[in-house]
């Protein structure tokens, strides 16, 4: 009995090292979308072209830093969002295929546009 008592107290901890790095290496695989920020000045997107993985779920943290609002607006993208200005948005945007997806400011359309990279 004393060496199952003792066997037991040796295995407990492995199988609890075991248990939690299984619960750490889960976790890795649903990582966090990758980020993009992009920032609206003067009623224009800087950067005005950002890159993203292809076929990944991007976030796209918009600010907007004008006194204005402003309409992050994609009809490839299906999205459309007022930021108010002085705030920011969270856009989740893909997975997407490899390619270009314009993007605009359609409160000021003539200066805020933008292009989504796929690669």
């Amino acid at each position: 009995m004393a060496s199952i008592n003792k066997l037991s107290s040796l295995l407990l901890p492995l199988l609890a090292a075991g248990a939690f790095s299984a619960v750490a290496a889960t976790s890795t695989a649903f990582a966090a979308d990758p980020e993009v920020r992009i920032s609206i000045q003067e009623h224009k997107f800087s950067p005005a072209e950002v890159k993203v993985p292809a076929n990944q779920r991007v976030k796209l943290i918009v600010l907007n830093k004008d006194d204005t609002p402003e309409e992050f607006e994609s009809s490839v993208l299906s999205v459309e969002k007022i930021i108010p200005g002085g705030n920011r948005a969270t856009i989740f945007i893909g997975p997407l295929k490899p390619g270009r997806y314009p993007f605009m400011g359609e409160f000021h359309q003539s200066t805020a546009q933008g292009v989504v990279v796929a690669e």
